[in-house]
């Protein structure tokens, strides 16, 4: 099949992050959201960061141009025509929600058509279990979507060899590096990430060293460029209890357990960059 309009449902980070991508390799995309400025938002980012593409010389003006032009905004996942050969959604990491949004979508879009999650750690053969399971896939994009390479494929218990391939060749062509998931909690990327960062977060908890020395441990013991809490901060905190939480209920493995000091900063809305404090202050 040949993927050639695409609908990416959620216009937040991830979403607009992911619309940026395609329309800029030639794909007719429309960026759904349930509020116009939302929409507004993601467009005036979109913008910036083609801007600053522009400006290291990594693409032209007229690419530039030209990659606006493929962008539509559309209110509403029940307007998304029926036509859209690839969905892609990237919401807030919730069951239900995501669930409720493929419902709207297979009542509306030709039965051919692919649909991807961009879940960063639900199951997808869950989130499959409402819709066409066979042509159901995740796409794990990796943030910031432009710059990193790396999109993590996972596929749900049913889904066919061909929706495989073919969003394994889609990868291809966005100038990304597909990797094979198969589906289990967290997946690999959050598998691996999540409890490093719990575990550093756990080591401030009991009082090992302060966060500036953690990050700058294993930012200049282990290469890493940037430090665990900073990452967290960067990623969101809510989202990093969401993922830590993920891998706990679906493992039983009390390895996953979300430390009290990560759940009670989430509940004081310290979540990072985008609440303006986490591990550290932001501006």
């Amino acid at each position: 099949m040949e993927i050639k309009k695409i609908a990416v449902i959620g216009a937040g980070t991830m979403g607009n992050g992911i619309a940026h991508v395609f329309a800029l390799n030639g794909f007719d995309v429309r960026l759904v959201d349930i509020k116009q400025e939302y929409l507004d938002k993601a467009l005036a980012t979109i913008t910036k960061n083609l801007d600053r593409q522009v400006k290291k010389e990594k693409i032209s003006e007229e690419e530039k141009n030209e990659t606006l032009s493929k962008l539509n905004l559309l209110v509403g996942v029940e307007n998304i025509p029926s036509e859209t050969d690839l969905v892609i959604e990237a919401v807030v990491e919730n069951r239900e929600i995501k669930q409720s949004i493929f419902k709207t979508l297979e009542a509306n879009i030709k039965p051919e058509a692919i649909f991807a999650s961009n879940t960063s750690s639900i199951s997808i053969t869950e989130l499959s279990s409402v819709c066409r399971d066979d042509r159901f896939i995740g796409m794990h994009f990796m943030n910031p979507v432009p710059v990193m390479k790396l999109i993590e494929i996972i596929r749900g218990y049913s889904t066919s060899d061909e929706t495989y391939e073919t969003i394994r060749d889609l990868s291809v062509k966005l100038g990304k590096t597909p990797v094979e998931v198969q589906d289990y909690p967290g997946f690999i990327s959050n598998r691996v990430l999540l409890p490093m960062i719990n575990e550093a977060i756990y080591a401030l908890y009991e009082g090992v060293a302060s966060a500036e020395d953690i990050d700058t441990v294993m930012k200049l013991g282990m290469n890493h460029p940037m430090g665990p809490l900073t990452l967290a901060d960067f990623i969101g905190l809510d989202v990093c209890l969401d993922i830590m939480n993920v891998l706990y209920e679906g493992f039983n493995d009390s390895k996953y357990r979300p430390c009290p000091l990560l759940k009670k900063m989430v509940a004081a809305k310290k979540l990072g960059r985008k609440s303006g404090e986490g591990f550290f202050k932001y501006e």
